[in-house]
């Protein structure tokens, strides 16, 4: 065998036992007379002892050969340690080595394999294999293992079933671009990858399977970010028979069981639910962090008809209050109306208002403003002495997005965004449909099998964009964790979705013919969720990145620099599958 015991588990009760370990060399320091080699395995560190006037010269030689990343194998006697090491759980003992074996040799690596590397982001991910020896990004895959074995428990205990569904599937119009695979033995003919299991989970569903879950790997072919990839992992579920309420309570307290058992927090309170509607008024988004305050409030009616032309010929104005921030100085506001006025931001101008401990109000418009003014602003937006008021105006939703992003700097500058907090809330009664106006039509906000408001259907008639849906996310300190929704499981109903969405019978029967002809056949009252597992564990972690808890990530240009993948393929394959490159 070429073990006995892990790096990470002897103590001072095997003191006097006799061993065998096996793993990586972290570290060797000939201090001359005695030297010490940090032996490394997932499991932790073992220092091993060797003096040199009592040690064989075979044992010597075969010592000055070993350097960082060896593997060797070592046997010996736990002895106790004379510096003993209070931050090692080894720390009490060391190994005195009796015999050690070079297992395999190593070149020298191109990064240190420690902690805080001095390998950048590119180098590291080109050899991932040698990455993920560092305890960051091994403790960061163990946590996503806890994480998805807890999962597992819990819907199993609550009887859902995991059951796998196709990865090579129907290409489908709506969402974000499909990955397509050409089929060798169907030319001119192709399968996508999932976008998510939506349309199986349904018929999951409609086969009577009541309860279904499957953590699952997911594809899109969308521009990346931070929190992007464009293969990803949803824990996505499935159940029948129930309403929106259900859905929520099923989840929420799945939620607050991997708080408590990966993060020892107990969360003893109903997550808060808000609208789509007071989401977007009073953040600027859909996804709102809720850890502080500093909410948009709109002004417009208050600001408008003091002949300041921004503000008299703008749609909206909103503003929002930092508290104990009247002394910023003109150069820290300087940045904030730059920041606001990037071309990601947008927005034209800042308006400022100083709302002094003293009492008194110090604006960039005083021309137009007078102090009573600002005692009726600052009390409708409940701002208090010492506040710091910023004002943006033009477009509605360009100044809500403006003043979101603003509230978000604000917050990252004034510490009021602690990784350590957890702020959980659902965002329910969104939009179904949004209109886009360089195609003339309506998309589905979620997906074309969200179900409205039994008491909307009637506006597909008169004014869609006002049909909410029954639909819920799950957020957590302004992250998107997972979305769901009640779906339609009429099969009159969906075909009138699918004709606001500007399907025409034969495309919707093309495109969805499956689903729609499995609803003939008595389909019950179901509905999901999809909890984004990736950004679920990174928040765990404490992490803005999912690509440091997926074990072989693509960069932000969606390749994998250590496969070299995408890449091109031979002539001959393009031949067996009838494709020829366009130039």
């Amino acid at each position: 065998m070429y073990r006995t015991h892990n790096c990470g588990e002897l103590r001072s009760k095997h003191i006097g036992q006799k061993v065998k370990l096996s793993g990586w060399v972290q570290l060797k320091r000939d201090k001359g007379g005695m030297i010490w080699i940090d032996l490394r395995d997932r499991y932790g560190i073992t220092q091993l002892a060797i003096e040199e006037a009592n040690t064989s010269k075979e044992i010597i030689e075969t010592i000055d050969k070993i350097g960082r990343e060896y593997v060797i194998s070592v046997t010996g006697e736990v002895i106790e340690r004379y510096s003993k090491n209070d931050k090692m759980p080894t720390g009490d003992i060391e190994i005195k080595v009796e015999e050690i074996e070079i297992l395999n040799e190593s070149e020298t690596p191109p990064f240190t394999i420690i902690d805080n590397s001095d390998g950048g982001d590119e180098l590291r991910m080109k050899y991932r294999y040698l990455d993920i020896r560092r305890n960051p990004v091994k403790n960061a895959l163990l946590l996503r293992h806890k994480m998805a074995q807890e999962i597992r428990k819990y819907l199993d205990e609550k009887d859902f079933v995991e059951v796998e569904t196709p990865v090579l599937i129907k290409s489908t119009p709506e969402g974000a671009r499909d990955f397509v695979v050409p089929s060798r033995m169907h030319q001119g003919e192709f399968y996508a990858l999932p976008q998510s299991p939506q349309t199986f989970k349904q018929l999951l569903m409609i086969a009577g399977m009541d309860k279904y879950f499957q953590i699952v790997k997911c594809f899109r072919d969308e521009d990346l970010r931070a929190d992007r990839q464009p293969e990803f992992t949803q824990v996505d579920c499935e159940m029948s028979f129930v309403n929106q309420n259900d859905i929520i309570a099923t989840f929420e307290a799945m939620t607050k069981h991997l708080f408590k058992t990966i993060k020892n927090i107990d969360i003893d309170y109903d997550f808060p639910q808000m609208t789509y509607k007071e989401a977007m008024e009073k953040y600027g988004n859909d996804k709102p962090d809720i850890r502080f305050g500093m909410t948009i409030t709109d002004i417009t009616n208050l600001v408008k008809g003091k002949d300041f032309v921004v503000f008299d010929s703008a749609e909206y104005i909103g503003a929002i209050a930092l508290e104990n921030a009247s002394e910023y100085s003109r150069k820290q506001i300087d940045a904030l109306t730059d920041f606001v006025k990037t071309p990601q931001i947008g927005a034209k101008g800042l308006v400022y208002c100083k709302y002094s401990t003293d009492g008194s109000f110090k604006s960039s418009v005083d021309k137009f403003f007078n102090e009573n003014d600002w005692t009726k602003i600052s009390q409708a937006m409940q701002a208090k002495q010492g506040d710091l008021i910023l004002i943006i105006a033009g477009e509605k939703d360009a100044s809500l997005h403006a003043l979101s992003e603003l509230r978000l700097k604000l917050a990252n500058e004034n510490g009021l965004r602690s990784k350590d907090n957890f702020a959980p809330l659902w965002v329910i009664e969104f939009p179904l449909l949004e209109y886009d106006k360089e195609t003339d039509r309506f998309y589905a906000k979620h997906h074309p099998f969200t179900a409205p408001f039994d008491e909307d259907i009637k506006l597909f008639d008169t004014d869609p964009s006002k049909i909410r849906a029954k639909a819920y996310d799950l957020v957590i300190n302004g992250v998107e964790i997972g979305g769901g929704s009640i779906r339609i499981f009429n099969k009159d109903l969906q075909a009138l979705m699918f004709k606001n969405l500007g399907f025409s019978e034969e495309e919707a029967q093309e495109q969805f013919g499956f689903l729609m002809n499995a609803f003939k056949y008595g389909a019950p009252p179901h509905g999901g969720i999809a909890l984004g597992f990736d950004r679920l564990v990174s928040m765990f972690g404490g992490s803005d990145s999912i690509r440091d808890y997926i074990a072989f990530p693509k960069n932000n240009a969606g390749r994998d620099v250590m496969i070299e993948s995408p890449s091109t393929i031979s002539q001959a394959q393009l031949d067996e599958l009838g494709l020829i490159i366009k130039k």
